[in-house]
C-alpha cells in the first residue's frame, strides 16, 4: 500500500537522513538516567535561586519535546516524562557547535537526553541547564496543536499514544489505575487471602447474566466461550479447600457499549468460606476504604458533581423497601404473578416472556429508585428469579445477595452463596427454561459445577466489583473508555 506524506511529514522524514549523514542514529541508543521530573521537583522547589546555584546538582535525564523556542545563542524547551514537563535551558557555548545545531533542528515530539545542572530562572521556574544535548529518537509525525490537542475524541481512543502524549488526564488515569489494583491486592493478601487464575476459555458459559463472545478450538472439536464471570471457578476453590481466595481479571461480555459498558472489562472476583453477605459488605466497604487511603487526600470526593464520603459504613436497605418508598408498592404483600405483570403493565415496563414476579421487582427497582441512589447504598433482598448463585433468605421468594450502588451506577454485586447441590441444579433448570423462552443472558446448566458441591463446598460468601468503574468514580471521569487504555471502537471505513 502506497502511502502519502504531509509536508510537515517529508521535512522531518528528510531530517533523518541529516541525522543519518551526521554519523547519528536517527532512532535512538541506550540513555541511562539518574533523575526524572518528578524527582528534580520534590528535591529542589523549595531551594531558593541562590542556593540552588551554590548545590551545582548536575543531573541526567530524557524526555519528548513538547515546546522549544531560540534566538541566536540561547534557547529554552520543555521535555516531558511520565511524571510530567520539566524546562530545559540551552545555551550555544555551553554546547558543541553539533549539539546545539541538533537543538536548532529538532522537531516538537521529539525524543532528547539532557545532561546539565538544576537552576532556577529569574522568574523562579525550576529547570535544567544543559551541558550536554544527546538527540534520541526523531519523532515523524507532528504532534496534535498545542491548545486543542485530539479535538475527536473518536481519534483520542482510537490513538490512544498520542492521547497520553498530549492529555495530561489520561496520563494521570494511566498510572493511577494500576495504584487502585495494588492497593486492592495489598489489602487482600494481608488479610490472608490467594490471588489465583482460573480460565479465560470455557466450554460452559457462567457465573453471571450475559452474552458471551463464542470462539472455537479446532483441535478439540469444540464451540468455547470467553468467559463472562470467574465466579464458578473460583467456587469450586472453596471446594477444594483454598478458603480465601480472590482473582483480578478481564471478563468478555457479548453486549452492547456505553459509558459505563465496554465489551472486555476488569474485575475483582474474591470468596471466603464460613462468611456470607453481611460479610461481603464489611469486605467491600473495607476494600473501598483502603484503596482511597492508598490512592487519595480525602475519602470525601466529588463525582459528576456530587460530593459525598466513601468512609464506611455504608446504607443498607432491601431492595422490596426501596421500591415501596419510591412507589408506595410492596412487594412483599402475598402478591400473584398476574397481579404483577398488571401493576407493570399500569406504570408502563415491558414484559418479556420468561419474566416471572422477581423479573419484575427488578424491573421497578431499575425504573424507580437506582438512579435516585447517590451516596454508597447497599441494595439487598433480590429475588430469586435472578439470583440462579445466590442462597435463600427467610423469605424464599428472595435471596441473601446485594449490589452497591453509587450516584446511579452498580458498583459490586455479592451473595450468600448458594452451596445446596439440590437446590443449584434446580435453579440451573429454571435458567435453561429462561433461555429457551428468549432470555439470552440466562446461565446455561453447569453439571460439572453442581457435581462439585455434591462434594461440599463449607458456607461462603462472594463478591465481584468492576475496577472500571472504580477507577472512574475515584477520578472523577464519565466513561469507561477514560479508564481503559485501549477500548474497543468501531472500524474507522
Amino acid at each position: 500500500m502506497k502511502r502519502e506524506f504531509s509536508e510537515q511529514e517529508l521535512v522531518r522524514r528528510s531530517k533523518v537522513e541529516k541525522l543519518k549523514a551526521m554519523g547519528l542514529d536517527p532512532f535512538g541508543e541506550r540513555f541511562d538516567i539518574t533523575s526524572d521530573s518528578a524527582q528534580i521537583k520534590a528535591k529542589f522547589a523549595e531551594y531558593d535561586k541562590e542556593t540552588l546555584a551554590a548545590k551545582n546538582e548536575h543531573v541526567k535525564i530524557a524526555g519528548r519535546i513538547m515546546t522549544k523556542r531560540g534566538k541566536g545563542k540561547t534557547g529554552f524547551m520543555h521535555i516531558q516524562d511520565k511524571y510530567g514537563q520539566i524546562q530545559i535551558y540551552l545555551r550555544q557555548d555551553n554546547l558543541t557547535e553539533q549539539e546545539y545545531e541538533l537543538f536548532q533542528e529538532a522537531d516538537i515530539g521529539d525524543i532528547v537526553a539532557i545532561e546539565g545542572v538544576v537552576f532556577k530562572t529569574n522568574v523562579g521556574e525550576l529547570s535544567v541547564s544543559a551541558d550536554k544535548y544527546i538527540h534520541l529518537v526523531k519523532s515523524l509525525k507532528p504532534l496534535p496543536e498545542k491548545y486543542h490537542g485530539l479535538s475527536d475524541i473518536e481519534e483520542r481512543f482510537r490513538r490512544r499514544y498520542v492521547d497520553l502524549i498530549v492529555n495530561e488526564k489520561a496520563r494521570k488515569i494511566a498510572f493511577f489505575r494500576p495504584k487502585v489494583i495494588r492497593a486492592i491486592q495489598n489489602y487482600l493478601d494481608n488479610q490472608g487471602y490467594v490471588e489465583v487464575e482460573t480460565p479465560v476459555l470455557e466450554t460452559v458459559s457462567g457465573g453471571a447474566a450475559a452474552r458471551p463472545f463464542v470462539t472455537h478450538h479446532n483441535t478439540l472439536g469444540i464451540d468455547m466461550y470467553l468467559r463472562i464471570a470467574t465466579e464458578l471457578p473460583l467456587k469450586r476453590l472453596l471446594v477444594g479447600g483454598m478458603d480465601a481466595v480472590y482473582e483480578i481479571g478481564r471478563l468478555f461480555r457479548n453486549e452492547g457499549m456505553d459509558k459505563t459498558h465496554n465489551p472486555e472489562f476488569t474485575t475483582i472476583e474474591v470468596y471466603k468460606a464460613y462468611s456470607d453477605m453481611a460479610g461481603m459488605m464489611d469486605l467491600t466497604e473495607a476494600i473501598i476504604n483502603h484503596v482511597v487511603k492508598e490512592t487519595l487526600p480525602s475519602s470525601t470526593i466529588t463525582y459528576q458533581g456530587h460530593t459525598f464520603s466513601l468512609k464506611a459504613p455504608y446504607k443498607r436497605v432491601h431492595m422490596v423497601d426501596a421500591i415501596k418508598e419510591k412507589t408506595g408498592i410492596d412487594f412483599f404483600a402475598p402478591m400473584s404473578l398476574e397481579e404483577a405483570k398488571q401493576l407493570a403493565q399500569k406504570h408502563n415496563i415491558e414484559l418479556e416472556a420468561h419474566f416471572g414476579y422477581g423479573h419484575i421487582i427488578n424491573e421497578f427497582f431499575e425504573k424507580y429508585v437506582e438512579d435516585t441512589i447517590i451516596e454508597p447504598t447497599f441494595v439487598y433482598g433480590h429475588p430469586v428469579e435472578i439470583s440462579p448463585l445466590a442462597k435463600k433468605g427467610e423469605d424464599e421468594r428472595f435471596t441473601e445477595r446485594f449490589e452497591l450502588f453509587i450516584c446511579g451506577g452498580e458498583y459490586a454485586n455479592a451473595f450468600t452463596e448458594l452451596n445446596d447441590p439440590i437446590d443449584q441444579y434446580e435453579r440451573f433448570e429454571k435458567q435453561v427454561e429462561e433461555k429457551q423462552l428468549g432470555n439470552e443472558e440466562a446461565t446455561e446448566m453447569d453439571i460439572d459445577y453442581v457435581e462439585a458441591l455434591e462434594y461440599g463446598m463449607p458456607p461462603a460468601g462472594g463478591m465481584g466489583m468492576g475496577i472500571d468503574r472504580l477507577v472512574m468514580l475515584l477520578t472523577d471521569t464519565d466513561s469507561i473508555r477514560e479508564v481503559i487504555l485501549f477500548p474497543h471502537m468501531r472500524k474507522k471505513d
